[in-house]
């Protein structure tokens, strides 16, 4: 459902509460000695006012989101606090760049995700061009059920895959024109040296299902509903934003320990 719709069934049920619902803000005892044809008489000079003012609508729909959004972000900070460690440190996390690196920079993900695709150009300029950069990449298949099934390919990969070899696989997976599912990841695999006999295997192992969860587990935490997401200290970038919001954030969280100091 679009933005649009949303705002506009949104308004609708406002209106609808603000006229059906004003008697809720009378004391309880006048409330109770009101007569059925006063309790309508009240509900329809509130439904005048509203269509005389359909303006207030808007104002609270506005007010309502801020609050939703202010609501979002502490909740944010929260899981950020309570994750961070997880999140970077996690023996499931697939680690690219100097795994020593003194900035931590995780990104969730999806293989047929375009902005994501977008974005991947950015990361590696990031990883050439900082040598003391760490990068967490995620997947984190949110666009159907292909996304899932070369979510858990690339997963298994890493058992056979490794290091700089797995960034490289990982970019050509991203490269990829067409949906990318588990064909595509063997195939990608395949020419990289990988057995796709055993990549099949550990692709259906326990640890590869609980790898994926993990990160479902944590996006969930954190509110992610799209790709591509950045985290970089205790903030999250996102979508593709560019080079230069990314390499300031990674300035910054080096220079004071936050994504803005």
């Amino acid at each position: 459902m679009s933005n649009g719709i949303n705002r506009t069934m949104s308004g609708l049920f406002a209106a609808g509460f603000l006229a059906s619902g004003l008697l809720a803000f009378v004391p309880a005892a006048n409330a109770q000695s009101l007569s059925e044809a006063q309790k309508n008489e009240v509900r329809g000079l509130v439904r005048e006012y509203i269509l005389q003012n359909p303006e207030i609508i808007q104002e609270a729909m506005t007010e309502l989101e801020r609050k939703q959004g202010e609501a979002e972000r502490t909740a944010r900070v929260k899981a950020l606090e309570s994750l961070s460690g997880a999140l970077s440190e996690s023996p499931r996390a697939i680690v690219v760049g100097n795994p020593a690196g003194d900035v931590t920079l995780v990104e969730f993900f999806d293989y047929n995700c375009s902005y994501c695709k977008k974005a991947m150009g950015d990361v590696k300029t990031l990883i050439k061009n900082d040598p003391k950069l760490r990068v967490v990449i995620r997947d984190f298949p949110v666009l159907g059920p292909d996304s899932v099934e070369a979510s858990m390919a690339a997963v298994a990969a890493k058992k056979q895959i490794t290091g700089e070899k797995y960034w490289e696989f990982h970019e050509k997976l991203l490269e990829s024109r067409g949906r990318v599912g588990k064909e595509r990841v063997f195939a990608v695999a395949k020419e990289m040296g990988a057995d796709v006999a055993k990549l099949q295997k550990d692709m259906d192992a326990a640890e590869t299902r609980a790898t994926v969860e993990e990160t479902m587990r944590f996006a969930d935490a954190l509110h992610l509903q799209g790709t591509p997401a950045f985290i970089v200290g205790k903030e999250i970038i996102f979508g593709a934003v560019g080079m230069e919001p990314l390499k300031t954030a990674i300035a910054a969280t080096r220079k004071c320990g936050k994504a803005v100091c």
